[in-house]
């Protein structure tokens, strides 16, 4: 962040750990003092409000939340464009005097704002002239890497077909080597922002998992999924792959038994934790808690310290 001094901290944990109830708490606590920036990529996504556990309405005119309802469901919205728009927020939110509450489970987007990554832009025309060719060619499109920067092609596997498209594209647009955008995602630097993590037993996430979809259920979310597919523009291709749409969309769009996609999307979400689990306990950074209250009190005492805990 560029803003200097400023009192920040992030909580992370995978869905369902209790993220969002801990954090309101604090923020309302605080009267004032803490605001919330959203780390959610579907959160994004204006109408997309059940299924991504969104502040509901009153509980926004109790705590000031930053970064939902950006874009619309049918728009694409990228890494990039989020770190933008938070570092935009949190600047604001410092600018009031307020501390900064990170609070989400879309790790890429974390570390986007967290440790303030250099993210490579998007080159939409050299990435349809790199998709058409990549079905026929991608042992070629790999050479071509591997000549044009060999560093990134030893990190990417010769067949996976994304990541090579998306190191060329970067590569060819950019004019410089996708691997000089740095380590990124493969190592950790110095803490810049504090992070706390809210975790739970497996068995205990997977029943607060299926019990809260099926409440999403009684609250209308298969009744969201629909009005959003039949909204002009319908759901893009990044909103649809949200977990819990996803799988509902098949009942609307292609007739699968309501019974079976709610199962799948429990199985799916219960993935989800597991993977954003994963990703957050490989960070070294993160400081663990079972414990809301706990939890809540490392949060508070981040927040109050006089120390400058964006450190740039």
């Amino acid at each position: 962040m560029s803003v200097s001094p400023a009192r920040a901290v992030a909580l992370v944990g995978p869905t369902a750990s209790g993220k969002s109830a801990l954090a309101h708490e604090l923020a309302l606590e605080s009267q004032g003092d803490v605001e919330v920036i959203s780390v959610d990529a579907m959160g994004v996504y204006r109408g997309m409000d059940i299924g991504t556990a969104k502040p509901t309405r009153a509980e926004r005119d109790e705590v000031k939340y930053h970064l939902l309802d950006l874009v619309e469901p049918s728009e694409e919205f990228t890494v990039a464009q989020y770190q933008r728009e938070a570092k935009s927020a949190a600047g604001t939110i410092e600018s009031a005097g307020h501390g900064v509450l990170y609070v989400g489970g879309t790790g890429l987007y974390g570390r986007a704002v967290l440790d303030d990554l250099d993210i490579p832009a998007r080159y939409p025309e050299i990435h349809r002239e790199l998709e058409a060719r990549v079905e026929d060619e991608l042992p070629t499109l790999y050479q071509e890497l591997l000549g044009l920067d060999p560093l990134a092609a030893s990190r990417i596997e010769a067949t996976n077909a994304r990541r090579v498209v998306r190191a060329l594209e970067v590569t060819l647009g950019a004019g410089r080597p996708f691997s000089s955008f740095g380590s990124g995602l493969l190592s950790y630097g110095p803490v810049r922002v504090v992070q706390v993590g809210l975790d739970c037993e497996l068995d205990v996430l997977d029943e607060r998992i299926e019990s809260r979809f099926r409440r999403w259920m009684d609250q209308g979310l298969l009744e969201e999924v629909v009005r959003l597919a039949s909204a002009r523009g319908g759901l893009g291709r990044t909103a649809r792959q949200a977990v819990g749409y996803r799988e509902l969309l098949r009942h609307v769009e292609e007739g699968e038994p309501l019974t079976r996609s709610v199962e799948s999307a429990i199985t799916q979400s219960r993935r989800l934790a597991r993977r954003q689990r994963s990703w957050f306990r490989r960070d070294p950074r993160v400081e663990w808690f079972v414990d809301a209250a706990s939890a809540k009190a490392c949060l508070g005492e981040v927040l109050g310290g006089a120390d400058v805990f964006v450190r740039d």
